[in-house]
């Protein structure tokens, strides 16, 4: 997103990728939370709704309906619902997986395949808020599925770039299925704390965001490139650019 684009109000200010009367496309700033949580840190929802309120003069309460949520220390793309019929619309968009969501991630060493769908039973611990992999038909478990692909590897640095398209949106999806392939992402405190160092920034993206308009059924496309600093400066920002080109066309060489 260049400098000139329309931003949020407040703090942080953030990009906004795409806005009507019935959609809100931001993109979201690392390390804030996407809703209210225990930290009691300001959190996307409640800092977008005074945003709105704010940039429009809106009386009341403002509604904005969460579609999908993206962990605290990720940043990218990301939509929400401006009126209740929108959010509706959305979620059945979602149900009906016609709501893509393409990421990119640095990873440690190099997947076992170029290319591949990981398929796993988590199991999320409310208690410590980790996710483990554990055997099909473990109570309160659900299938998590991925499709990534191998964009880049620097061998120098021992690191990886991979494209990640969910099919499933489990907690901690992305991180814990990478790093049970022996690929833990850059800077992940919680699932690769033996290979990365206190206080890295984790390497995981929400590059694009596509499916039908609620109302109009026209293709919404929400892209957001990662910042220009380690580790996504190794690779060029025509990497980036022609994956999201790529995407936007409907085309994303995932195809398994």
């Amino acid at each position: 997103m260049d400098s000139g684009a329309k931003r949020t109000s407040g703090q942080p200010a953030m990009a906004i990728l795409y806005e009507d009367n019935h959609l809100l496309g931001i993109e979201k700033p690392v390390n804030v939370p996407t809703q209210e949580d225990a930290s009691g840190d300001p959190d996307l929802l409640n800092l977008l709704k005074a945003d709105i309120k704010e940039r429009y003069g809106k009386p009341g309460n403002v509604y904005l309906g969460l579609v999908h949520r993206l962990d605290r220390p990720v940043g990218g793309a990301m939509i929400f619902a401006k009126t209740s019929k929108a959010a509706s619309r959305l979620a059945e968009t979602v149900r009906s997986r016609r709501f893509s969501k393409t990421y990119v991630a640095v990873v440690h060493g190099t997947p076992p395949q170029p290319q591949g769908r990981l398929t796993d039973t988590l199991l999320k611990d409310e208690r410590t808020n980790t996710v483990a992999v554990v055997p099909a038909g473990t109570p309160g478990a659900k299938e998590a599925r991925l499709d990534y692909r191998v964009l880049g590897s620097s061998t120098s640095e021992g690191l990886s770039l991979v494209q990640v398209e969910l099919h499933t949106g489990r907690p901690h999806q992305i991180r814990v299925q990478m790093n049970r392939i022996g690929c833990p992402l850059y800077g992940d405190q919680k699932y690769g704390a033996a290979l990365n160092k206190p206080g890295q920034q984790i390497a995981l993206w929400s590059l694009y965001v596509g499916f039908p308009h609620p109302v109009t059924k026209e293709p919404v496309d929400l892209i957001s490139l990662p910042p220009h600093s380690y580790p996504w400066d190794l690779w060029e920002d025509r990497m980036y650019t022609r994956l999201a080109a790529l995407l936007q066309a409907g085309e994303n060489g995932m195809e398994l």
